[in-house]
């Protein structure tokens, strides 16, 4: 992949997981070829937004510790900013803490020193990271507002997230909330990293 060509890569979720036990084939292509994309992304500092399977990607080529300690099921949940996530660039507009939309199995235990922690959540300490100035990730789902939530947990009802009976429950809790706001860092990305014209 020639990078020169873009101004940035954003690398969405999906349901492989890189703590999963029994990978078939094709997972385990897609993770070879996404973590060394990762690596050389890393290297040059290439501006790059992961949101939830990015964790695992980039998380694993930072050598990161994996676990599923800090799964969450699929709902709004509050996040938090740390102060460096308060004073990142990739944050302006956001509020200190702010509702977001989750569901995952697996998420950053620790990092390693060349990482920074911008946002926490109480069932899940690492709720957003970015390592060197550009490569940022997030474990809760900015792309996703109530509709795509709900077509979301339609999608992935068969993949161990959620108990597909408890699909009304969930869809209400999130509902509750207003989880708009973090959508603002995908604009900031985009404002941040997008060549003008």
């Amino acid at each position: 992949m020639c990078l020169e060509d873009y101004a940035g890569v954003i690398l969405g979720g999906g349901p492989f997981n890189n703590t999963d036990t029994d990978k078939s084939e094709l997972q385990r292509r897609v993770e070879a070829d996404l973590v060394k994309l990762a690596a050389q992304l890393i290297e040059k500092d290439f501006p790059t937004f992961g949101a939830c399977y990015g964790v695992g990607i980039i998380g694993t080529a930072i050598d990161a510790e994996l676990d599923r300690a800090y799964a969450e099921e699929p709902a709004a949940v509050a996040v938090s900013l740390t102060a460096e996530g308060q004073a990142d660039p990739l944050c302006e507009g956001l509020p200190s803490e702010f509702y977001a939309l989750v569901g995952h199995k697996e998420n950053c235990a620790t990092l390693p020193e060349s990482a920074t922690v911008l946002a926490t959540g109480q069932q899940c300490p690492i709720q957003m990271f970015k390592t060197g100035e550009n490569v940022y990730v997030t474990q809760f789902h900015p792309e996703l507002d109530h509709d795509s939530f709900a077509q979301r947990l339609d999608i992935y009802k068969n993949e161990g997230y959620f108990d597909p009976a408890e699909k009304r429950r969930i869809n209400s809790q999130a509902a509750r909330y207003a989880v708009d706001t973090s959508a603002r860092l995908l604009h900031n990305f985009s404002t941040r990293y997008m060549p003008r014209r």
